[in-house]
């Protein structure tokens, strides 16, 4: 029975389902089972039928057995089989369908899958005509419809083709039965195929075989036959509405078009492709079809055709219907060939695909002659062949072929195939290559693959027309068919196609096949190839992935499977680019691979490769990109980035990453705002972090055209910067396929203007390109390169249009902002100037018109200055109307604009207004350059007067606009340094022009200024102007006490303002914005209810101070009722909302009021853009809170109310809450708010814990410390009452410091030692029961506690010295190693030893044995006092080592080992920090300490060789024999140490040796009067050679020590305390400048490994060491202005630069670019008023001056030199102005030279730093930073000479002048004091620094060494102790820094005591010195006090 093993296999297996479901039979499937078995009797062999007699059989086992049996009986002998079986067989396979329908489905075991049936139909109807009887062929298709019926979906899927063809041939069956039953199969068929649009596809045809049933010649019985099927398919129940209806009477379809509810036009429409062509090729044989057809569509016939066209014309031009087409032609009122041409592409594709011999030909001769035809009418002699024909549709109609190539069908296909081969033959039989026997098909789509892309994105964005799902779907895949057949050509236009498939994949009906092809793309790409679309493919199918199907999740997965490990390894670092795919559980293969490459990623590396991801143009890369940050930021390096972001400078990664995200946040273009709305919880993440230190940068990319594109070299490199930075950005970013062809065709034809042609990229180089093309070529960054190149062969047209007329000024007439400035920008295009503008221009037109405005804004200032330096007048005119009109709407009260387009539009304004100043200031250096020329060319004369003509042209044009009117908009625009600059330039004139303008009349200006320096939030500069106030009004008052945090006082002004306009609602916001800041809640809330009662209208504005209130007061109804309202959306609503779903504990609520937040906190941040970090810190600060908000509901909403992992996440919150307020701005405003909000967040919990107390407990005790700090004592107070109220520990800490803060030392002393015994702190630890956890925190708190107590005694100067060193010791000995401790007991021993006598030594060696292991050990625990305790350490070691007395005591052997041990277990960085005094005492002569101090420079320099070689260099290079032979030993032993051979250790010791050497030479060579130049590699090659070196450029930067911040857990070990990145030798500048000074320095020029340019200028005869010490101090300066807040805040700096001291003779020092001496600079501005810098007269009054009393002296310097002429007026704030034209710039740079030169002022006081004339303070050009050069003057040298300096520091009254309208008030007196204060508070730190001096004493004091022991050659001393002088000459520093200071001591002898002097009055003595006239007139005249 069985005849094969497979088959016994399945009927076990049936068996066992069958036994038990026969148990269960039911009656029906008993009566199915008889009938059955009855049928299968009748046809059976008795002897094979035993099996249907077997009870336990299932259904399932006998209808496929029955099935089996009746197969074999057909198969034995097909032919011979009797009707009756076939009869049987049919009928059986009705009756099994019908009852075990769903088994065909269910049972895999059972019966056979329904297709296994399909073959018996066929078998049925083979055979002799007596066999397939009617009756047969009746019970077949019987059967098909019972199978369709059941089976029908899987049926049109699977096997559409053979069950159409079966009722092909039953519909025109001789029998009617078979006909009609045939019939019935067909309308179950479309029942089933109508369910989908593949479906319908499928059984399309069908239909239109029904069509030619009716019309081409059947017989009437089968025509009758077919219309009742039609009918009976047109009435089926389902919607199957097909095109059976086009064939039923008229009566029938208008029934048809009630039933479904459709006009006839909507029902006939989508079958009209088909129906078309039938009806219309029939309009002269059958015009009644064609009448009836429109009549029922109710169109017009010319209608129907014009519609029609594309449809019908293919067929006709095809079967060459000519009477037709004259017809159409007719009716149409066009030509035929006219009609063609319209459709060429889609006639030649259908004519083209022509299969039968001989059609595509015929047809083609017939289009010809068409063509030809209508051409003779017009020209006789017409050459037009086929050829032409198709070139002249060649894009379209390749496009047509490639999308056949899609279709499923195979014919299809095959027919493109040959359409497109036909194609390849009529173009080369055009270009004469007749008969070519291969026909490159690839080389023929490759050539025009760009054409055919773009013109099939069009089609796919409906471009073309509107296309179904079904043809977009085939579009694809030929997209697909085109990349295979084109290979890996497809490179060339990868951005095209990957713009089509990442738009596409967003579709979801078109997933599936747009990944199917993306999977095409990417293996046919050269593996090479792959790399650049790794990142955008993996992240867009990731974003995809939850919405893909199976079939496109697999598409995906072998996407990605095919970059990662198919060409992976050849994508090097493009795999970095691959997003995180760990929540896919599908890829976790390809996780794990990406997870095991990025292993080795260090926190830092991973962070810095998200961030360049992050600029991706692509959205879904950027938005993956972000995921991944948020993840790292929050998750997986929370505490590394926590790090970063800590200390007194930021991490640079930290303020590269902030600034990332602020771009992110402002880009523009489509589906920014999911982009947006991730940036923001990053940027929240991160947290406000203080924005002064955190230098943030951001470039203007934009260019100016100097040469007003009169120069080709710069007209090319505009072009290139347009494409660069302007138009590829656009073009990636955009999913607009119109607007990024418009883009491209821009950028094609830029292309062509630069020269670049396909040559550049071609692999076969015939034509030789010239090397300037391919250089610029070669400098596009590779993203451009990878998207512009497709373009080099691009063939993009554009339609122009003319402009259409415009009326000026344009601005009123549009609505909008994107209006006007596209249409005005697009009108300036027309009138560009200059053959080259209009060629550069005018392709940009048609990428102008779109949402995105970026083109324009960019285009417009270039165009504006192009019109205003060589248009017409009249357009001149036009745009300075322009300009006017927008400026005037911004200031006029009645204007209709809307606030954002006056807003956006000043914007516009004011950045042209920017772009022609930049240009000014070139063009005026340009001038100045070009008139030192015109002495030698005649031909610069020409050049100079065509840039003095555009000079005028552009100052007339901005001097047009008036400085009061531009003030005022401005100021409405926010647009402040604008107004500022307005504002000051009206007061300076009108000082000027009235001398004697009171103060009065400028009070009002003096207001405005004041009210914009408030929106600045710039508080010194209101403090300057308060002070030219002399009756400030009471706004101004308020502003005053607002910007300084005085809130109480500006509550008494509000209050006062209240009483005088009780109904103001802007006084009333201004007290309770007070109110809010002083914390007095309760009574901000009940002023509110109060102001509400009176006025119910203002509930809107004062819902923020409601919504606050109510959460602080806990009165949660009122808070749910105010953010009830949903129009209201203030940042304080939105966090209102946030706490009140955090209250509710819904987690999905939560998240929703966090996402809602963020969006309206985040919208200035994005509205600012990447520069307004500042101006949007607010928002920022909402983000911090929101996200710590987020931060604590997580933490405390975990299950357990006291587990331990909930206890362990609140310390761990803890611990990240305070760091994240660690880096927040230190303002009490800011902190504040912080604070309090957590506060309230911590409340909301519902089971309150004691790790949820003690964090609110601490959170007062900040609160307090902040107030404290703010001298807000109130709130301080408050706030330490609730910290005791929450049971805070060591709370009393924090009130005793606010009771010392208020001015009661004692009583702050007494109430802290009682506190500290009431708590227990002074008892035993081992008596207090703690937790483990708490027991370190506890000892921490501790010692803090016993060292304020110790430091508070100890100032108290009330105890004797045994109870403070008991005090310090016991605060040392808490059980807790703490770095303060250890330094301040340390540092009471060297206060204590400073105190003794110097004849008690042996005291003092024990003291110093402990200062020394104290300040040892704290250094080994923290950076905090480094440079105080090393210095001192060393100092004291030294010393005692160099006294013979002490160097033998036992103690001193023990301070020895403590020092060894120090150098083992201290960083080298740390001693770094101290290297130059380290270095000084080389020549020690104590041989056990020389053993260990060179022991530490060895360490010192094997760990940091690139920076500890420069400094030693002088050592080595020593005059000196003995610190010579020293230094070269030391070296020798490291470069001879076998464990420094793996090293670059002896390598850089050898280039170091050389390097040193060969400058030696350079700074000593002998150089003749008249060189100007020396060349390097001629006189000096070993220098040139060593230009390439590993040795590092010797920058100031590069060789300063950075130390890690106190919070920092890197301390000690992973530190890096030098900048990684810090460039190296590259290359020497062959040419060597001499300088034209006595010296004759050298200036060389270096290359860096970073690309930059560096020089040094070589001085011989010249001791460096002073400049290096001064430098070293000044590097420390600024890391104490650094880590002061105030300071930072302000930005206070010392500019610094690099010295190298080659010996005690040379050295080099760096020389400082764009840098100008102030000299030049006064001295312009004088000449060109005609003003003499020196004169007979004034050498006449200095000589009077020189011997007159200080009062006569005075008056002389008064009324002959200064301004009473005016003589010398002051002029230097012209300087600003034309050097920073541009507003913020100008702001910027005039702030950073008043605080700059500030500080400086007060350094060279401190220093006694002299001669300050004119040469030797420059300015930079670029910043405004004033710079001090020249430090020979020194240690008070200037009073010492033949005319003795008056002055401390310069302050003439052109510095002055350059401080603006305030003078020395406000910016620079702040400055000062600020400066001043710290460098007292630092005055042990920076003495140590200058410790260096003792004991490597400069030359100049060796030869006043020299002098003296010949003065006292007769003596009994006869020589001088020259460590005693050094100590001479740095006393008066160290009493100055005490605050000690005579103005009368002129001589610095420094011998009277003097008193010590606050620091605000030391400052205003000097300032007065500074300024006083008699001093002035008393100085040198060559130091010209005039200026």
């Amino acid at each position: 029975m069985y005849d094969n093993w497979q088959t016994l296999v399945r009927d076990i297996g049936a068996f066992q389902v069958g036994r038990q479901a026969h148990r269960n039979l039911s009656s029906h499937s008993i009566e199915w089972r008889v009938q059955a078995k009855r049928e299968l009797q009748a046809v059976v062999d008795v002897q094979e039928a035993g099996w249907m007699n077997v009870d336990d059989l299932s259904d399932v086992l006998f209808a496929r057995r029955g099935l089996d049996s009746l197969r074999e009986m057909c198969l034995r002998s097909p032919e011979a089989t009797p009707s009756v079986v076939r009869v049987a067989t049919a009928n059986y396979i009705s009756s099994i369908v019908t009852q075990l329908h769903h088994c065909f489905d269910e049972d895999p075991a059972g019966v056979p899958p329904v297709q296994s049936v399909l073959p018996l139909f066929s078998e049925l109807l083979i055979g002799r005509p007596e066999e397939v009887t009617p009756l047969v062929r009746g019970s077949t298709y019987k059967a098909l419809a019972t199978v369709i019926k059941h089976h029908g979906i899987d049926l049109v899927v699977n096997n559409s083709n053979f069950i159409s063809e079966f009722i092909q041939r039953g519909l025109s069956d001789r029998n009617r039965s078979s006909r009609l039953l045939a019939g019935q199969a067909f309308a179950q068929f479309v029942k089933a195929g109508t369910k989908d649009e593949e479906g319908w596809r499928k059984i399309e045809p069908l239909f239109f075989h029904l069509v030619r049933l009716l019309h081409i010649g059947t017989r009437n019985s089968i025509k009758e036959t077919t219309l009742i099927t039609l009918g009976l398919i047109g009435s089926a129940e389902e919607h199957c509405i097909r095109p059976s209806q086009h064939i039923l009477n008229e009566f029938q379809l208008i029934e048809l078009t009630k039933r479904y509810n459709k006009a006839p036009q909507g029902l006939l429409s989508p079958f009209l492709h088909k129906i078309a062509p039938f009806i219309v090729s029939r309009k002269c044989t059958n015009p009644d079809l064609f009448a009836e057809t429109c009549r029922f569509m109710s169109v017009y016939p010319t209608d129907f055709l014009a519609v029609t066209l594309s449809k019908t014309l293919p067929h006709l031009f095809a079967d060459r219907e000519a009477r037709v087409l004259e017809d159409i032609s007719t009716e149409l009122g066009k030509k035929s060939s006219i009609l063609f041409f319209n459709q060429a592409p889609r006639i030649l594709a259908h004519v083209l695909r022509l299969q039968g011999p001989g059609q595509t030909n015929q047809a083609l001769d017939f289009i010809l002659k068409v063509v030809v035809a209508d051409a003779n009418e017009h020209s006789e002699n017409s050459t037009i062949d086929i050829g032409m024909i198709v070139k002249s549709c060649l894009l379209p109609l390749l496009a047509e072929l490639v999308v056949m190539l899609g279709d499923e069908d195979a014919d299809q296909t095959s027919s493109a195939t040959s359409a497109l081969r036909k194609v390849a033959r009529l173009l080369s039989t055009t270009q004469g290559n007749r008969n070519l026997p291969n026909l490159d098909l690839a080389a023929l789509l490759k050539t025009h693959m760009l054409g055919i892309v773009s013109n099939m994105s069009e089609m796919l964005q409906d471009i073309q027309g509107k296309k179904t799902i079904l043809a977009k779907r085939q579009i694809l895949r030929g997209l697909g068919a085109l990349i295979t057949h084109v290979g890996d050509a497809i490179h060339n236009i990868a951005p095209q196609v990957m713009a089509t498939l990442q738009t596409m994949s967003l579709i979801p009906e078109l997933t599936d096949a747009t990944l199917s092809t993306w999977h095409m793309f990417l293996i046919n790409l050269a593996p090479q190839d792959v790399g650049p679309h790794i990142g955008v493919t993996s992240a867009s199918f990731v974003s995809l992935w939850q919405s893909l199907s199976p079939a496109g999740r697999e598409s995906a997965k072998r996407c990605l499977n095919f970059v990662i490990f198919d060409v992976g390894d050849l994508s090097g670092a493009y795999l970095d680019e691959v997003v995180d795919m760990r929540n896919i559980p599908e890829l976790a293969d390809i996780h794990q691979a990406l997870t095991r490459r990025r292993a080795a990623w260090e926190p830092r590396e991973k962070l810095q490769k998200i961030l360049e991801r992050l600029s991706s143009d692509n959205y879904a890369v950027a938005l993956h990109f972000l995921g991944e940050l948020k993840t790292a930021m929050s998750v997986d390096h929370a505490d590394f980035l926590r790090d970063l972001a800590s200390g007194d400078a930021f991490d640079p990664l930290v303020c590269k990453l902030q600034s990332s995200l602020f771009h992110v946040a402002s880009r523009d273009g489509d589906r920014s705002e999911g982009l947006r709305l991730l940036t923001f919880e990053c940027m929240g993440i991160l947290g406000a972090i203080d924005p002064d230190r955190c230098e943030i940068g951001s470039s203007d990319s934009r260019m100016i055209v100097r040469s007003n594109f009169s120069d080709e070299a710069e007209s090319v490199l505009f072009a290139m910067h347009l494409i660069k930075d302007v138009l590829v950005g656009a073009f990636r970013s955009t999913s607009d396929i119109k607007y990024q062809g418009l883009l491209a065709y821009s950028i094609q034809e830029l292309l062509k203007f630069c020269n670049f042609t396909p040559v550049l990229v071609s692999s076969r180089n015939t034509t030789s390109v010239p090397v300037k093309v391919r250089n610029r070529w070669n400098s596009l960054p590779k993203h451009v390169l990878e998207t512009v190149t497709p373009l080099l062969e691009g063939r993009f047209q554009n339609i122009e249009r003319g402009p259409a007329p415009l009326e000026h000024p344009v601005y009123p007439r549009q609505t909008t902002y994107r209006e006007w400035l596209q249409l005005w920008t697009t009108y300036l295009i027309s009138r560009a100037s200059g053959e080259t503008a209009r060629r550069i221009f005018s392709v940009l037109r048609p990428a102008l018109r779109n949402k995105d405005v970026g083109v324009a804004h960019h285009l417009l200032p270039h165009l504006v200055l192009n019109i205003l330096l060589s248009g017409e007048e009249k357009d001149g005119q036009e745009i300075l109307s322009e300009l006017l009109v927008v400026l005037e709407d911004q200031v006029d009260e009645g204007s209709h604009s809307t606030a954002d387009k006056k807003f956006l539009s000043a914007q516009v304004v004011f950045m042209l207004l920017d772009h022609l100043s930049k240009y000014v200031r070139i063009l005026r250096q340009d001038i100045s350059s070009k008139k030192t020329e015109s002495n030698k060319r005649s031909r610069a004369n020409h050049a100079l007067a065509e840039s003095e003509e555009q000079l005028v042209r552009i100052d007339s044009m901005l001097s047009s606009i008036n400085h009061d009117l531009m003030a005022k908009a401005a100021l409405q625009c926010k647009a402040y340094a604008r107004s500022l600059m307005n504002f000051e330039r009206q007061i300076v004139a009108l000082r000027e022009r009235e001398k004697s303008a009171s103060t009065k009349g400028l009070t009002p200006y003096y207001e405005r200024l004041h009210e914009i320096y408030a929106h600045l939030d710039e508080p010194d500069g209101m403090e300057g102007i308060s002070m030219l106030v002399l009756s400030p009004s009471l706004e101004h008052q308020i502003r005053q006490h607002e910007s300084t945090g005085q809130w109480t006082s500006a509550q008494s002004c509000w209050e006062v303002r209240l009483q005088q306009s009780p109904d103001n609602l802007d006084f009333h916001l201004g007290l309770l914005r007070c109110l809010r800041n002083l914390g007095h809640y309760d009574t901000l809330r009940t002023h509110v209810q109060g102001v509400l009662i009176r006025n119910p209208a203002w509930e809107s504005a004062l819902a923020g101070f409601q919504a606050e209130s109510a959460w602080m007061m806990g009165a949660w109804e009122d808070l749910r009722r105010i953010a009830g309202n949903n129009e209201l959306t203030s940042p304080y609503i939105m966090k209102a909302r946030v706490l009140l779903a955090m209250r509710s504990g819904v987690a999905s609520e939560v998240a929703g009021a966090l996402e809602n937040a963020r969006v309206v906190f985040g919208a200035p941040i994005a509205a600012a853009g990447a520069k307004g970090y500042r101006q949007s810190y607010d928002a920022l600060l909402d983000l911090h809170m929101v996200h710590e908000l987020e931060m604590i509901y997580d933490a405390v909403s975990t299950n357990s109310v006291r587990s331990q992992s909930r206890r362990s996440a609140i310390k761990s919150l803890g611990t990240m809450l305070a760091a994240r307020l660690d880096a927040t701005l230190p303002n009490f405003r800011v902190r504040q708010a912080v604070l309090s909000m957590r506060r309230t967040a911590f409340a909301l919990s519902p089971n309150t814990t004691p790790s949820i107390t003690k964090e609110i407990g601490q959170s007062w005790l900040a609160s307090a410390k902040i107030a404290r700090k703010a001298k807000q004592w109130q709130t301080a107070y408050s706030a330490t009452l609730q910290a005791q109220q929450s049971n805070a520990r060591f709370y009393f800490m924090e009130s005793a410091k606010l009771v010392k803060a208020t001015g009661e030392p004692l009583r702050a002393l007494q109430e802290l030692e009682n506190s500290m015994r009431l708590s227990g702190v002074t008892e035993d630890l081992d008596t207090i029961d703690l937790t483990a956890e708490d027991d370190t925190e506890f000892k921490r708190m501790r010692a803090k506690a016993h060292i304020l107590l110790a430091r508070w005694m100890n100032e108290s100067d009330r105890y004797e010295p045994s109870r403070l060193l008991k005090a310090f010791t016991t605060a040392a000995s808490q059980g807790t190693m703490m770095e303060s401790a250890l330094y301040h007991l340390g540092r009471f021993h060297d206060q204590s030893f400073k105190q003794l006598s110097l004849s008690d030594d042996e005291r003092g060696i024990r003291m110093n044995a402990h200062t020394v292991r104290n300040y040892a050990k704290a250094v080994m625990l923290g950076s905090k006092y480094v440079y105080q305790a090393i210095p001192r350490m060393l100092t004291l070691w030294l010393d005692l080592g160099e006294n013979p007395k002490t160097a033998s005591h036992a103690i001193f052997t023990k301070i020895n080992g403590a020092i060894s041990s120090a150098i083992d277990g201290v960083p080298a960085y740390k001693w770094f920090t101290a290297f130059p005094q380290i270095v000084s005492r080389v020549g020690y002569s104590n041989a056990k300490v020389y053993a260990i101090l060179s022991k530490l420079i060895s360490k010192v320099i094997r760990e940091y060789p690139h920076q500890a070689l420069w400094l030693f260099a002088s050592v080595v290079k020593s005059t000196k024999s003995n610190r010579e032979s020293r230094g070269r030993a030391i070296l020798d032993a490291l470069r001879n140490d076998p464990a420094n051979a793996q090293t670059d250790l002896p390598m850089l010791i050898v280039q170091s040796h050389a390097m040193t050497d060969e400058l030696l030479k350079l700074c000593n060579h002998p150089i003749d009067d008249d060189r100007r130049t020396l060349n390097m590699k001629r006189e000096f090659p070993k220098l040139a050679a060593l230009g390439r070196s590993r040795l590092l450029i010797p920058l100031q930067e590069s060789l300063t020590a950075n130390l890690p911040p106190a919070s920092s857990t890197t301390e000690n070990s992973t530190h890096v305390p030098f900048p990684t990145s810090a460039p190296m030798f590259e290359e020497f500048s062959d040419e060597i400048e001499i300088m034209r000074s006595l010296a004759k320095p050298r200036k060389i020029t270096i290359r860096g490994s970073n690309g930059q340019t560096y020089m040094f200028l070589g001085k011989p005869k010249d001791d460096l060491r002073k400049d290096a010490r001064l430098m070293d101090f000044n590097a420390i300066i600024n890391k104490l202005l650094k880590a002061n807040s105030e300071s930072r805040r302000r930005q206070l700096h010392v500019r610094t630069y690099g010295v190298v001291t080659l010996n005690e003779e040379c050295g080099f020092i760096q020389w400082v670019p764009n840098t100008i001496p102030i000299r030049p600079v006064l001295m312009r501005y004088y000449e060109a008023r005609r003003i003499r810098s020196w004169s007979a007269e004034m050498g006449d009054v200095f000589r009077r001056v020189k011997d007159a009393s200080d009062k006569e002296a005075a008056d002389l310097f008064v009324t002959k030199v200064l301004p009473v002429a005016p003589r010398f007026p002051p002029v230097f704030h012209e300087w600003f102005v034309e050097t920073f034209p541009e507003p913020s710039a100008w702001l910027a740079s005039r702030l950073t030279y008043g605080r700059t030169a500030a500080v400086m002022s007060m350094v060279g006081f401190i220093l006694g730093l002299g001669d300050r004339h004119c040469e030797n303070i420059l300015l930079d050009t670029n910043t405004g930073d004033v710079v001090h050069v020249d430090f020979n003057c020194l240690f008070e040298k200037g009073k010492t000479l033949e005319t003795p300096e008056r002055v401390p520091f310069r302050l003439t009254q052109n510095m002055i002048d350059g401080l603006g309208v305030t003078g020395v008030e406000g910016v620079f007196r702040i400055a000062c004091e600020v400066t001043m204060q710290l460098l007292r508070d630092n005055k042990d730190s920076l003495m140590s620094v200058l410790d260096a001096f003792i004991h490597d004493p400069l030359v100049e004091w060796e030869d006043e060494k020299r002098k003296m022991d010949r003065d006292r050659r007769n003596a009994v001393k006869s020589s001088t102790d020259l460590p005693h002088l050094a100590k001479n000459a740095l006393r008066p520093i160290e009493r100055k820094l005490r605050g000690v200071y005579s103005p009368s001591n002129i001589n610095g002898s420094g011998t009277g005591e003097g008193r010590e002097i606050s620091t605000s009055n030391l400052v205003q003595m000097l300032i007065q010195e500074a300024i006083d006239d008699a001093n002035l007139a008393k100085m040198y005249p060559g130091w010209a006090a005039w200026h």
